[in-house]
């Protein structure tokens, strides 16, 4: 969403395991050399298939995330507790969902899914065109209960819609969209009223995330340069692919106004959440591999100050999102897979 479903699913495609849950949060056994300045008591929370994007409810009491493990087809909403344990499937098990998360007062869940366009998954992107993402037009936005039930949709307008959080205070939702023909950022009320467009430079604006004082989001973007460049983006576009190589983090008032950017990092950076001080963004990028899959974590000031490495595994880490006590961080990883490619969410206790 925010941290979208897309990086993972293109970049680590393939799927093993028979199961997504259980063993309760079994300690991983192996936090890297340089992992340990940030990071102890590492314990993995799912074992087998592809899961992401885990995200805590206010309370901290449970996640909300995406998985296809098992016989699914494609990526599923489930909630489990952080201590881990059984997940349970809280979306309707048809097309791809991504994008979880809870409503402050935790009555309410958060999420995207391709079900109105079909019981199938969406087609995987044509790669023909290269290494690209698919943008599935047929995405909405839901809203239900904590247990799946009462499914009610915020989002109409044709096209691709998702990457959706919703401010501490309740009040407003971000999110991506492609209603006005380029992927920018929106804000609505969480009724998915008053919706208002944030973002106008051509290129890809996603995975918006308000800070915890609701006065700034973080972004990921990138915006190609006028002539072969923009061209090939809008010529993708129209296609409902993207091509991700080339990403950065960005910073903008909650109401749009004042867009400037954070990293200047080779490579893709995506995935940025908020420390609950407000004053730290975590983020997932593959900086010091670029044309390569190595992602790790890393954390930096919000005036582009004090970059710093969080993990170290030589694979795939990324998906960070602190607890709101700050206690904990929670993240996706390759590491400790039992088949190439199998990544899997990991709880920490955070150290500062």
């Amino acid at each position: 969403m925010k941290n979208s479903f897309w990086m993972l699913a293109i970049m680590l495609a393939g799927c093993g395991g028979e199961d997504g849950g259980g063993k309760a949060g079994e300690p991983a056994a192996v936090i890297y050399p340089g992992e340990e300045k940030h990071l102890s008591n590492l314990r993995q929370l799912t074992f087998g298939g592809q899961n992401a994007e885990a995200y805590f409810s206010k309370d901290d009491a449970t996640l909300i995330l995406q998985s296809q493990h098992g016989d699914l087809a494609a990526d599923q909403m489930f909630t489990m507790s952080p201590a881990g344990g059984t997940m349970k499937m809280v979306s309707n098990g048809k097309g791809r969902c991504t994008c979880g998360y809870f409503f402050p007062d935790g009555k309410r869940i958060l999420y995207s899914s391709t079900h109105l366009g079909g019981d199938a998954p969406p087609p995987p992107p044509d790669h023909s065109h290269g290494y690209v993402w698919g943008i599935s037009a047929t995405y909405d936005i839901f809203t239900a209960n904590p247990d799946g039930s009462d499914v009610k949709r915020l989002t109409e307008t044709p096209g691709y819609d998702a990457e959706s959080v919703i401010t501490e205070d309740g009040s407003r939702i971000v999110f991506t969209s492609v209603r006005d023909g380029d992927l920018d950022i929106y804000s609505m009320k969480a009724d998915g009223t008053d919706v208002k467009r944030l973002t106008d430079e051509p290129g890809y604006d996603g995975g918006p995330w308000p800070s915890p004082d609701g006065k700034l989001i973080a972004y990921r973007c990138h915006h190609p340069k006028a002539g072969p460049e923009l061209d090939d983006y809008r010529a993708l576009l129209a296609q409902g692919l993207v091509r991700p190589t080339e990403m950065d983090l960005w910073l903008m008032n909650a109401d749009g106004t004042n867009r400037r950017q954070l990293t200047h990092l080779a490579g893709a950076s995506f995935g940025p959440s908020w420390h609950p001080d407000g004053k730290h963004i975590v983020f997932a990028s593959n900086a010091e591999d670029p044309k390569g899959r190595n992602f790790d974590v890393f954390r930096i000031n919000l005036d582009g100050s004090g970059l710093e490495r969080i993990t170290a595994n030589e694979t795939f880490d990324a998906f960070p999102v602190f607890s709101h006590d700050g206690k904990h961080l929670v993240f996706a990883s390759n590491r400790n897979g039992k088949v190439p490619h199998e990544t899997n969410i990991f709880i920490a206790d955070w150290r500062e």
